[in-house]
């Protein structure tokens, strides 16, 4: 999707049909808008480039777990990609097949393994000899056979953010590629483990088609000499990592994605496996934020609006850039601001350098926060998580209500007198 999933009618920006303003007055602010239409477009162009192969399309779950979200999907005909038993149990609950699941990570529990192996899911996605090792010793006690791919990693420079780059040598994930061969002997012959296939991740928000192919080439000679083994492989996990446009990038189509590594997938009958995440939800969701004041200093104009850091992490985080928009624009002189929020942190900024025309009380539009927004939002300061609204058309559905600040406190006790 790109930017324009959010458009001007009217002067007013909106999400599909509802102006974005009648929302925040609604729902208030901070609040995450969905649209409906930019993502099933979304999936449905991602998976039209796989229409002719065997193939299955898990969204990442860890980009956004909201449950009306992956109930989209998951009617769909998405498989999801979890990390955690937590996102195990948030798949099931929002109506997702277990037997399109494929569960990666490199800190799974004897719990999450056990949940894993009681749901019937696709595939474990293992990183180390010794979650293999613990695997099978789960899947004997169960008296059951768990299905697993090797994490292979390809030491692929994945030429994005280093904090989501996951395919060098000095990453915490997958297996090294030169040893991967031998950990597969290895499995094959352990009596609780059945190698299915094989998986290679190398990064998030990567805007080159290179990366992906030449990962994709040691996958495939890895394939072929488990083969010569005796060993064969039934899926290769491509993951994901297609980028999106936040600002002026240029990430691969999911057409020419999709030529790219049928064609190098040839005749071999292999299924195929994705992991998409933001590509699929990014651009189709923006967070609402209102103006509470304008403050001048010798050096910076500031904005601050109600939105903060702990509602949107990446900026702080990874210092992302999100567009910014009115929500209704001014016919006024533009002014150079930082958009921050109102957290005790240097770092509690939305954007910095942006041209705005405003006034207390404005709504903005933090564009392109469907992805990594609401999932890593915290409550730092004791601040209540954002609502989340999904729009249809016309119409508009709460799917996630405001927290209230009572909740945030509702777990913990004070110690009783001595």
């Amino acid at each position: 999707m790109t930017l324009n999933t959010f458009t001007l009618k009217n002067n007013t920006l909106h999400a599909e049909n509802v102006a974005l303003n009648n929302i925040a007055s609604e729902f208030g602010t901070p609040c995450y808008v969905y649209s409906k239409s930019a993502l099933t477009q979304a999936f449905a162009r991602f998976s039209a480039g796989f229409k002719d192969a065997n193939h299955l399309v898990c969204f990442a779950v860890k980009s956004n777990p909201s449950l009306a979200i992956l109930n989209l999907f998951a009617k769909l005909g998405a498989g999801f990609d979890i990390v955690s038993g937590g996102e195990l149990a948030r798949v099931l609950a929002a109506g997702g097949d277990p037997k399109k699941i494929v569960f990666s990570g490199v800190g799974k529990t004897e719990v999450e393994m056990q949940a894993a192996l009681n749901a019937g899911i696709f595939c474990f996605n293992v990183e180390s000899v010794s979650e293999l090792l613990r695997l099978n010793d789960v899947a004997n006690f169960m008296g059951k056979v768990a299905p697993v791919s090797l994490r292979v990693n390809p030491n692929v420079d994945a030429k994005t953010h280093p904090y989501i780059s996951t395919g060098l040598k000095n990453n915490k994930f997958g297996v090294a590629y030169e040893d991967a061969l031998d950990i597969y002997l290895q499995a094959a012959a352990m009596p609780n483990i059945a190698v299915h296939g094989v998986d290679c991740h190398i990064g998030s928000q990567i805007t080159e088609l290179s990366p992906f192919l030449d990962a994709f080439d040691r996958v495939l000679a890895l394939v072929d000499a488990l083969e010569q083994h005796g060993i064969h492989i039934q899926h290769i996990d491509a993951g994901g990592g297609i980028g999106i446009c936040y600002n002026d990038e240029t990430p691969p189509a999911f057409d020419d994605y999709a030529t790219a590594m049928l064609a190098k997938l040839g005749e071999r009958n292999i299924k195929l496996v994705f992991e998409p995440g933001r590509a699929l939800v990014g651009n189709a969701g923006v967070l609402l934020t209102k103006v509470e004041y304008l403050k001048q200093t010798e050096s910076k104009n500031f904005a601050i609006v109600d939105a903060a850091m702990n509602d949107l992490m990446r900026p702080a985080l990874y210092d992302a850039y999100h567009a910014i928009q009115a929500v209704q624009p001014r016919d006024a002189d533009t002014v150079n601001y930082e958009i921050v929020g109102p957290v005790c942190e240097s770092g509690d900024f939305l954007g910095h350098d942006r041209m705005l025309a405003l006034q207390e009380g404005d709504l903005l539009a933090i564009m392109s926060a469907g992805a990594y927004g609401m999932s890593m939002a915290s409550n730092y300061n004791t601040r209540p998580r954002a609502a989340e609204v999904m729009v249809d058309g016309d119409q508009t559905h709460l799917i996630r209500e405001r927290e209230k600040i009572a909740d945030l406190f509702a777990l913990e006790k004070i110690l009783p007198e001595a």
